[in-house]
């Protein structure tokens, strides 16, 4: 017979996620000495807590404004409500219903109102889960316009999401101005006329979607209940627990931290290839960025490299950490040449798998780092990376050393 303990567990493990975290992705979870909160400051609900090495979201508090999925320069928050699939299906197919290639979206506050025709229009729980690749990838599937419909109303639970995503429209403004796109997107209180629907119309859908919802649930409890009972006949909750930072993070034997490729700035880049060629030398957002090193500061340390997440900095040597498929730059080696001053190396540094996390600068023992959110677009879309110069290191003294 379960006990109240099991009880309290179940409910628990049952509870109703809209985010969920990476933790392996999160730079303070990688380095405590990163000082990035940014889903943090921008939680309305309190919901996030970063410290001691470890991400947790609390799914009773989170009210799934989306608004931490937005900011997280690493993808460490995932959601699920709505999954990015299920969003990119929902704008299909209110923009085949709207035509003339306009794209509306609506909060939930807006849709629970069943002004607007749901065929027409995509909804979001909060336009703050908003991220700038959906309205680039929009523009250069052929959207004429964007339209985020939220009512800005002040007794909103999500109000204070405000600033967010007056965020994100801006750097997508940037980023489709960079490309000569002049695509509008623009931010109302209120439908366009002609989204404006049936009423029953819009009942009926709202119906549907509550009964297909709840259905989906059902399903969703018996997995988790499922898996609560494999995880716990097999113990690895205790495992978890136990499992030190190292192991969690699947820290190899150089101890260099496993690095991933940043999905988000690869789908921004290719909707910018998409829209043509870049019409600004430089833009400044918060989704790219570029590092630069002080060589006469720098000891050679490597800690920029090593926590790098994403591989933006690596040592020119590193081949065995470079996928099979991209080609190695002409860089110079480890070995230093007869031209090269032998107290300095080369770090190879791309502007394009950088999201600007800047654990580089917060790792960094010397402060001899810095990241700048203005990129050169040239750079932005160069397959080389560019060198950076820093010292080699010298050779540590042993501690009992008897030769001295």
């Amino acid at each position: 017979m379960p006990t109240i303990n099991d009880v309290m567990e179940m409910a628990e493990a049952l509870e109703s996620a809209s985010v969920v975290a990476a933790p392996d992705r999160c730079v303070a979870v990688r380095n405590r000495n990163s000082k990035c909160r940014l889903c943090v400051d921008a939680c309305i609900a309190d919901a996030i807590e970063v410290g001691n090495n470890e991400l947790k979201v609390s799914n009773g508090a989170c009210v799934a404004c989306g608004a931490c999925v937005a900011v997280c320069p690493t993808g460490a928050l995932i959601s699920l409500d709505p999954m990015a699939e299920d969003l990119a299906v929902g704008i299909a197919r209110s923009m085949r219903a709207a035509g003339e290639g306009r794209a509306v979206f609506a909060c939930a506050r807006m849709a629970a109102r069943n002004i607007g025709d749901p065929d027409k229009y995509a909804a979001v729980p909060c336009l703050g889960r908003m991220v700038e690749e959906d309205i680039l990838d929009l523009a250069a599937n052929g959207a004429t316009e964007v339209v985020l419909v939220d009512g800005t109303c002040k007794t909103c639970k999500y109000r204070a999401t405000g600033p967010a995503i007056d965020a994100t429209v801006a750097t997508a403004r940037t980023l489709l101005d960079a490309q000569g796109c002049a695509m509008p997107v623009t931010r109302v209180s209120e439908f366009p006329s002609d989204i404006v629907g049936d009423a029953m119309k819009a009942r009926g859908a709202a119906r549907r979607g509550f009964f297909t919802s709840a259905t989906s649930m059902a399903k969703d409890v018996a997995m988790t209940a499922a898996e609560k009972a494999i995880a716990d006949a097999l113990h690895q909750n205790q495992k978890n627990k136990m499992a030190t930072l190292r192991e969690r993070l699947g820290v190899g034997k150089t101890g260099r931290l496993p690095q991933f490729e940043p999905e988000r700035n690869f789908r921004l880049l290719d909707a910018m290839d998409a829209l043509g060629e870049s019409v600004e030398p430089v833009i400044d957002t918060r989704r790219f960025g570029s590092v630069s090193i002080d060589p006469e500061e720098c000891t050679g340390c490597g800690m920029c490299v090593m926590f790098c997440p994403t591989g933006a900095l690596r040592h020119a040597d590193q081949e065995e950490e470079r996928p099979a498929d991209k080609p190695k730059p002409v860089l110079a080696s480890l070995a230093p040449d007869e031209d090269e001053d032998p107290g300095y190396r080369a770090v190879e540094f791309s502007a394009a798998d950088c999201v600007q996390c800047r654990l580089c600068a917060d790792s960094c023992l010397q402060g001899c780092v810095s990241v700048s959110s203005a990129v050169e677009t040239a750079e932005l879309f160069d397959f080389e990376p560019r060198p950076l110069q820093i010292r080699r290191p010298g050779k540590r003294p042993r501690l009992f050393d008897r030769r001295r």
